[in-house]
């Protein structure tokens, strides 16, 4: 085993993302069929067939996954963020701030949209 990371560092952290969060999330998704849980984007992502449909965030808040032609009234709009990925926007996915999922009925809307639009796309085996 190599050496510890410095005091400090993000490799200290036991977790990169809100348990709270996902497990807010994991509660909203109980009743789903074809539900997968991976680490992915620092955080800890929920799948829908195969398809990213919304993530706890290792940067606080959430991603989703929409419809890449309606992502930009969400934008315009103040309720989310494009999410960018080494300098680059990527259409489609947008971030959610912390503040903006507080409530269940908020996290939920924004849950069944990452949803909605995962199992429009076909399933990934």
């Amino acid at each position: 085993m190599g050496p510890a990371a410095p005091s400090g560092t993000a490799y200290d952290r036991p977790v990169a993302y809100d348990e709270d969060l996902a497990d807010r999330i994991r509660e909203l998704l109980g009743s789903e069929s074809g539900v997968t849980e991976k680490k992915m984007f620092g955080g800890l992502a929920f799948l829908v067939g195969g398809n990213m449909a919304v993530a706890a965030s290792g940067q606080g808040g959430i991603l989703v996954r929409v419809d890449p032609d309606g992502s930009e009234d969400w934008i315009a709009s103040g309720e989310a963020h494009p999410m960018e990925m080494r300098g680059k926007v990527m259409k489609g996915w947008l971030r959610v701030d912390t503040d903006q999922v507080r409530m269940k009925r908020t996290l939920e809307t924004w849950v069944r949209r990452g949803v909605t639009y995962a199992r429009s796309l076909p399933p990934k085996r």
